[in-house]
């Protein structure tokens, strides 16, 4: 007989999970010492919404399930921004909260998250894709196998348990599980969409955040090349395919190029639409003289396909990866993979700047310069990050990663963080804000504590600038958008344990990068940059 908490913790390290991460809490201390039992390491995280941001890293990067665990009540809570952006990436994250005892419930408890308390279970339901709470040792196996399964097929994304404290130290027979594996299924229509492909004039591929989660680079990259279509990307989507790519015109959108907006207004007669749903953020600066004849819409499943433009659209179902295959040549694998030239040398023009302080532009193309071609970058919600989506040119596809639809401020600074412990020796940077930092930048600690060799580069305007800045366009004026006394995020980060450098000048941010790029701690390396600068994020409205 073994209890609940070790057979989860046993079947976690059989998954080749190596850790976990968030708070203790009364109500989850027998998973804590399962865990210490059984080696697997639990990280420490500053906030529970930390913690859950990192799991997702650590999932993404490592392909397989993230863990986060919260305790009963606010503990729970605290986790649920962090569940909502996992279900925007769909990152199978297993979201673990306590419980103090089902055996009292309906009797007055301190964090009851039963239904007579906060109801944890409720709250979890829209933000994951299954939510459950184990109210006997004996639900435990059917109950983790159905969490199993819409995590890790399908749709993918995070889930919900809540294990009351008793619940955890119950004993039952020991049983065995393995994670689920289900063979994607190829779409009826692929003819139909070759068919297509042959017979357009002005095709235009439209990539999204669906082809990082499908890791279809190399499909993406032959389809241009063996049917001749030029390539544009959402703001999710950039890091789908590299800068140099001969049919790459760049993102559109927010932070988007003249050219890929030339392209569209030229006609477009058959648009290939592959992980996005098209949302505002996406399809910022489209107008109706851009629509195209035709549109085939791949995605992993129905809810948004032919919902954003009045366009004949046919629907491509499933994991774009196996669909795009079905109709790629062989042959021409090894053509797309000679097709790029050698790395040649960033030279960085020093923009002029209204203030004593750099242009954002500038500081992303140095970052550019001095991070190393295969260094996975996590860009953090804000102006910062679609600066970098507009001039920071992708080496190698898979390196750059962005959420442009649930959008959590300071997310990036977690998710570098799971990253990094998923893989030490993967180089990771984040590209965060001020903004950002001041909500979620303490989890730097908990990199230094650990430390890991991560740059969390800031740009700090002392605003909200975004925001501010579409304010000021649209209205005029803005609304509470400007810190009064901007933080010293370098004295933050310092006193957070990390190496920290406050930089106004393109030597000093030079200066920064390289010591990054040596230091075997994190770096914190905040950049002041121009507050007048006009972000490329007016399009939005």
């Amino acid at each position: 007989m073994k209890s609940i908490a070790s057979l989860l913790v046993e079947h976690l390290k059989s998954f080749q999970v190596t850790h976990a991460f968030g708070i203790p809490g009364k109500a989850v201390v027998p998973l804590l010492l399962a865990m210490e039992k059984n080696e697997l390491e639990f990280v420490l995280s500053r906030h529970e919404s930390g913690a859950g941001f990192m799991a997702a890293g650590y999932a993404r990067q490592n392909n397989t399930l993230g863990v986060a665990v919260g305790t009963s009540g606010p503990g729970g809570t605290n986790l649920l921004t962090a569940a909502g952006q996992a279900k925007a990436f769909h990152l199978p994250v297993l979201f673990i909260t306590g419980h103090p005892s089902v055996k009292d419930s309906g009797r007055a408890m301190g964090q009851d998250s039963s239904i007579f308390g906060t109801d944890l279970v409720k709250m979890f339901e829209p933000v994951t894709l299954f939510s459950a709470r184990v109210e006997r040792a004996d639900q435990f196996q059917v109950y983790f196998q159905h969490a199993l399964q819409k995590a890790l097929t399908g749709t993918k994304g995070p889930v919900h348990l809540s294990i009351p404290a008793d619940v955890l130290m119950e004993e039952i027979e020991p049983f065995t599980l393995s994670l689920p594996a289900l063979e994607p299924a190829v779409s009826p229509y692929m003819g139909e969409v070759k068919s297509l492909l042959e017979q357009a004039k002005r095709p235009l591929l439209f990539l999204g955040k669906g082809v990082h989660i499908s890791q279809a680079y190399d499909e993406v990259s032959q389809l241009s090349l063996q049917y001749n279509v030029p390539v544009i990307t959402t703001p999710g989507g950039k890091g789908t395919i590299r800068t140099d790519h001969p049919g790459y015109l760049g993102p559109f959108g927010l932070g988007g190029t003249q050219a890929a907006t030339d392209y569209l207004n030229e006609g477009v007669d058959l648009l290939i639409v592959i992980g996005t749903k098209l949302t505002d953020m996406t399809l910022a600066g489209f107008t109706l003289d851009m629509a195209p004849e035709q549109i085939i819409q791949f995605d992993i499943e129905a809810t948004f396909i032919g919902r954003s433009l009045p366009v004949p659209t046919l629907p491509v179902i499933g994991d774009a990866k196996t669909n795009l295959h079905a109709i790629l040549d062989p042959a021409f694998r090894e053509i797309a993979a000679t097709t790029f030239a050698e790395k040649e040398a960033i030279e960085v023009d020093i923009l002029p700047s209204t203030t004593e302080r750099l242009s954002a532009v500038t500081a992303v193309q140095l970052m550019r310069k001095h991070l190393p071609s295969e260094t996975i970058l996590y860009g953090d919600d804000g102006s910062h990050t679609f600066y970098a989506i507009e001039n920071f040119t992708i080496e190698q596809e898979g390196t750059f990663f962005m959420d442009d639809v649930f959008g959590t401020m300071g997310h990036a600074i977690g998710y570098a963080i799971g990253a990094k412990f998923a893989d030490p020796n993967q180089a990771i940077a984040c590209l965060t804000g001020d903004g950002c930092m001041m909500m979620h930048g303490t989890e730097i600690s908990a990199a230094a504590c650990h430390d890991l060799q991560i740059p969390f580069i800031i740009l700090n305007n002392g605003r909200l600038d975004m925001v501010d800045k579409g304010m000021r366009y649209n209205l005029g004026r803005s609304v509470g958008t400007v810190y009064e006394y901007p933080a010293n995020l370098s004295l933050f980060g310092e006193s957070l344990g990390a190496a920290s450098f406050r930089c106004f000048t393109a030597q000093q941010v030079e200066e920064a990068l390289t010591f990054a790029n040596v230091n075997k701690g994190p770096t914190v390396i905040e950049i002041m940059v121009d507050p007048e600068e006009i972000p490329p994020t007016l399009k939005r409205g």
